[in-house]
């Protein structure tokens, strides 16, 4: 099988490195004068892999395009819609394509989930969503995880995961696009928050972080039509481990950085996800508290510690209401 990979950070190298070690023909994608390209193609690795040889590098769309059949994306959400209008002013035929969206966030300033834009830019084109917890670099070390792989066709969910399963990883078959989309993207910003707690040495307050998290969250998937159960799933409270506790977590460390005035240099897809949770929180009435913190600390400057601790001491109801 060829696979193409369009994005050549983490998770865009570790897709090249894990389709390549499972047995696929790999190109990975990288645009020109990117540092992340340019580190992949002078030392054959960065700081979580080796690239295996036999994984060819390229700075041109179309070709990655063509390459393969079944084609992963894995680069900055908000980067996302102009990557799609690139590939389709291409006029590439995509009829027999499957596009892979190995990413985890939402489209800040209008709420959309990655599929959603997917569908009203290349109308036409099989996409499915892979998601899950792990890191980049416990999975190069061979340790296994569970992850989930879902598309609104059932037959190209089952398709995909006999492609890329593996001893290493474990799929389950997705069905909720909804709630697994906003559940991957959400748990970013719950660990933005778990991430102030530590700096706030309030580590011990995680536990009640993530019974709330789930429950906020579980009220936004159901108003948007998904089911909300799944967001007690892989796509979301299974991945708070890796999001809210380890030292991997960049989201996790953008929080104490931040509450602790510190600089923190990489991408923390939460910053931007909870903007669009806040997009769709007016449209739907939910109230999301947890998320309202964090966009107030990060857009509004208020003090953290106040808006946190306000969480845990709102006025007394029902724990499932």
């Amino acid at each position: 099988m060829k696979i193409s990979i369009i994005g050549c950070g983490r998770w865009g190298s570790f897709h090249a490195w894990y389709s390549s070690k499972i047995g696929h023909d790999v190109i990975l994608y990288g645009r020109a004068g990117s540092k992340n390209f340019q580190r992949l193609k002078e030392t054959g690795g960065n700081e979580y892999l080796e690239l295996p040889e036999n994984v060819t590098l390229t700075e041109n769309l179309a070709e990655t395009i063509n390459f393969a059949n079944v084609i992963i994306i894995s680069i900055g959400t908000q980067n996302f819609r102009g990557l799609l209008e690139e590939i389709k002013a291409l006029n590439l035929n995509l009829d027999k394509k499957i596009f892979v969206l190995c990413m985890k966030g939402l489209e800040r300033g209008t709420g959309k989930r990655l599929s959603t834009i997917f569908q009203e830019i290349l109308s036409g084109a099989k996409v499915a969503v892979w998601v899950g917890p792990g890191h980049v670099q416990d999975l190069v070390a061979r340790y296994p995880n569970c992850m989930l792989i879902a598309a609104a066709d059932e037959n190209l969910t089952h398709e995909l995961v006999e492609i890329f399963k593996s001893p290493l990883i474990r799929f389950y078959y997705g069905k909720d696009l909804i709630g697994i989309e906003i559940g991957a993207a959400a748990k970013n910003v719950v660990g933005i928050a778990a991430g102030m707690l530590d700096g706030l040495d309030c580590t011990s307050l995680k536990g009640a972080l993530m019974a709330r998290g789930t429950a906020e969250l579980s009220r936004l998937i159901e108003a948007l039509g998904g089911d909300k159960m799944t967001v007690y799933g892989l796509s979301h409270l299974g991945d708070y481990e890796a999001t809210l506790f380890s030292k991997h977590s960049r989201n996790r460390k953008f929080g104490e950085e931040f509450v602790k005035h510190q600089k923190f240099d990489k991408l923390a897809e939460g910053v931007d996800t909870v903007e669009a949770l806040m997009e769709l929180s007016k449209m739907t009435g939910i109230e999301l508290p947890i998320s309202r913190a964090v966009y107030k600390i990060l857009y509004e400057q208020d003090e953290p510690e106040e808006q946190l601790m306000a969480l845990f001491i709102r006025a007394t109801k029902s724990e499932w209401l």
